[in-house]
């Protein structure tokens, strides 16, 4: 970041090389929508290529630059007029390539996802950024402008309403299994991430590749 604020014009294109395929992957599956997640995340790069400058080094790199495309990405859910299809994966999609899948497979996913759509976008945004990205509780109140304690009840809650929106999905695997079905649980978390972690696999580096940055 440095080295690009001190003119150098290959270092912009290096922090995009790093921290791209987790942009896509919060734009994507905040967005749910291929040329929206597109949009949010070029237009984010273009804000940190231009706002470089006021980059203080208050938070890591990687929190800085996730912080500008959550900000795009709520920007384009408040404009959105109207709901987007989710459509299936393409055959050769890369959440298809490299893996054996079957059709309940894909349908579980697109479940998930439409799951995950059903929240409203603050428990969402919350629920991609520390179950599906991993970034500590920390990290994500630092994005979003907002308390640690706010991210843990909008986590809680998010996780909440999955549990009852995909609650038959643990109870169709346990039947598949031969296993019992599950003893209610007071907490309502679905195995903690596991709802959607089911879905950190939708998109691959290739999504991120045709995210371009007109510099």
């Amino acid at each position: 970041m440095r080295a690009h604020v001190s003119g150098d014009r290959s270092a912009f294109e290096e922090l995009v090389r790093r921290h791209r395929d987790r942009l896509w992957a919060v734009a994507m599956r905040t967005l749910a929508d291929r040329e929206e997640a597109a949009d949010a995340v070029q237009d984010a790069l273009l804000a940190a290529y231009r706002g470089a400058e006021r980059f203080r080094g208050d938070s890591a790199v990687t929190t800085w630059l996730h912080r500008i495309v959550v900000n795009s990405c709520l920007d384009r859910l408040r404009r959105r007029q109207v709901r987007p299809t989710v459509p299936l994966p393409e055959p050769d999609s890369p959440a298809l390539v490299g893996r054996a899948t079957t059709m309940p497979d894909v349908a579980t996913e697109i479940t998930v996802r439409e799951a995950l759509r059903g929240l409203p976008e603050e428990q969402r945004m919350v629920l991609v950024l520390v179950d599906m990205e991993g970034f500590p509780v920390a990290d994500v109140a630092a994005m979003l402008g907002i308390a640690e304690g706010t991210v843990k009840s909008r986590c809680a809650r998010g996780r909440a309403r999955l549990a009852v929106a995909l609650g038959h999905l643990r109870l169709d695997t346990r039947a598949g299994s031969g296993a019992p079905p599950p003893a209610p649980r007071g907490s309502g978390r679905v195995g903690n991430r596991g709802a959607t972690a089911a879905v950190g696999s939708e998109q691959g580096n290739d999504d991120a590749e045709g995210v371009t940055h007109d510099l």
